[in-house]
């Protein structure tokens, strides 16, 4: 153990905020998108709602369930702060998973090609930053992957025919991008 109570870095891993801060922020995000499609799920189910759309949701939602688990062991490990603002983000996302269910599986399209939009960017960012932390920069590499292929499906699902698409989408990017910097501190 440090002076400060952490467990050392593994080699090679530098111990510093920007890396906590990433490991936060994408903690927070991962959980942040179970919760949407668990509200667009709820809201699904609870109309019996099952196509095309819904199924690629429950996909979708499975590959968000082992990036949240994959960062809950790299927050675990690393002893890494999680968001305090976890409360609301489990309120706010699944309110924005549900609200946008209850418009229609286009507009929860709409919600997933935004929110992938953004985190797609995000991770990008991230990639160019990352030196020294092999580990973290394979898990962000290989889920951007995953984000984009989400957003490919979504696109492809007719997220673009969602009423109010571009007010939607720009409504939910910059509610994205407001939620990263508040996690990456908070």
């Amino acid at each position: 153990m440090s002076a400060r109570g952490r467990r050392p870095q593994p080699p090679g891993v530098p111990a510093n905020k920007d890396i906590e801060a990433m490991i936060r922020v994408d903690h927070a995000g991962e959980y942040g998108a179970v919760r949407i499609y668990e509200g667009q799920l709820a809201i699904f189910d609870a109309l019996n709602r099952t196509s095309g759309a819904t199924d690629a949701i429950r996909s979708m939602a499975q590959a968000e369930e082992r990036h949240l688990k994959t960062f809950d062991r790299l927050v675990n490990e690393r002893k890494v702060r999680p968001t305090a603002l976890e409360p609301v983000w489990r309120m706010a996302g699944f309110a924005l998973g549900a609200a946008t269910a209850l418009i229609g599986e286009k507009a929860a399209m709409a919600c997933t090609a935004a929110v992938e939009e953004v985190i797609d960017e995000h991770y990008a960012c991230q990639l160019d930053r990352l030196q020294g932390d092999a580990e973290l920069k394979e898990t962000v590499k290989d889920f951007r992957a995953d984000e984009i292929a989400h957003r490919e499906e979504a696109l492809a699902h007719g997220a673009e025919q969602a009423p109010g698409y571009r007010l939607l989408s720009e409504a939910i990017k910059s509610g994205c991008r407001l939620a990263i910097k508040l996690s990456e501190r908070i």
